[in-house]
C-alpha cells in the first residue's frame, strides 16, 4: 500500500494527513482534527472520552476508523487514529464547537440537495451543469460530457444484455469515448496492469 504523508493547515494548526494509493482516500489525524475544532489542550484525552460516548450511543464509528502511522513532532512515527473524509464528517457532527457549525450547516445542506436529487433527479443534472460552470468549462463542453455519458450509459446497457462483464472492456469503452471528445485518454496504469 503505498502512502503519501501530508500536513494540511487550518486555522494555522497542522493536521496530519496520509493519502493512501490503494484506496485512493485520504486518511486524517482524529486528534489533530479535535484539537483545531475544540481548542482542546489535551484532545488525545476528548478523543477517548467521545469514543466512549460515540459507543454508548450506539454508534459503530469508533470501530470502523483505522490506524496508521504518522510522524509526531518528534519527528518518529507513531500509530494514530486516523478517519477518511466520510468518517470524518460523521466524527465532526459529534463535536460541539463553534467551529465545527459551519461544516455541520455544509452537511446538512448537502443532505437536503441529495433529498430532493432522490425526488426529482433532473436536479442531479442541473446540479452537474452549475458545478461544471464554476470550473470554467465552456456549455458546449459540458454538453459534450452529458451527451457522451448518455451515449455510454446506451452501450453499457446494451453490452450488458448481450452478457459482457464491467471491467477492462467498459473501461475500453470510456476511453475511446473521453478520446474522441476530449482528446484525452481515461484508463489509469493501474487499471492496465503497468
Amino acid at each position: 500500500m503505498a502512502q503519501k504523508n501530508a500536513l494540511k493547515l487550518f486555522d494555522d494548526k497542522k493536521v496530519r494527513s496520509v493519502w493512501d494509493d490503494e484506496q485512493e482516500k485520504w486518511y486524517f489525524s482524529i486528534v489533530d482534527v479535535i484539537e483545531v475544532l475544540n481548542d482542546s489542550p489535551r484532545a488525545r484525552k476528548y478523543w477517548n472520552a467521545l469514543k466512549t460516548k460515540l459507543i454508548t450511543e450506539g454508534s459503530e464509528l469508533s470501530h470502523k476508523l483505522g490506524q496508521l502511522k504518522m510522524p509526531t513532532e518528534d519527528g518518529k512515527m507513531r500509530i494514530t487514529d486516523v478517519a477518511d473524509t466520510e468518517q470524518l464528517f460523521r466524527l465532526i457532527q459529534s463535536i460541539p464547537s463553534p467551529k465545527a457549525e459551519p461544516f455541520k450547516l455544509w452537511l446538512a445542506q448537502i443532505a437536503k440537495e441529495r433529498l430532493d436529487e432522490l425526488q426529482d433527479p433532473e436536479l442531479t443534472i442541473d446540479r452537474a451543469m452549475e458545478q461544471y460552470l464554476r470550473l470554467g468549462y465552456s456549455e458546449n463542453w459540458i454538453n459534450q460530457r452529458l451527451k457522451s455519458i448518455e451515449v455510454r450509459k446506451e452501450l453499457t446497457d446494451e453490452w450488458k444484455h448481450r452478457g459482457m462483464k464491467e471491467g477492462m472492456q467498459f473501461a475500453t469503452l470510456t476511453d475511446i469515448i473521453a478520446k474522441t471528445w476530449a482528446g484525452k485518454t481515461t484508463i489509469s496504469r493501474r487499471l492496465c496492469g503497468i
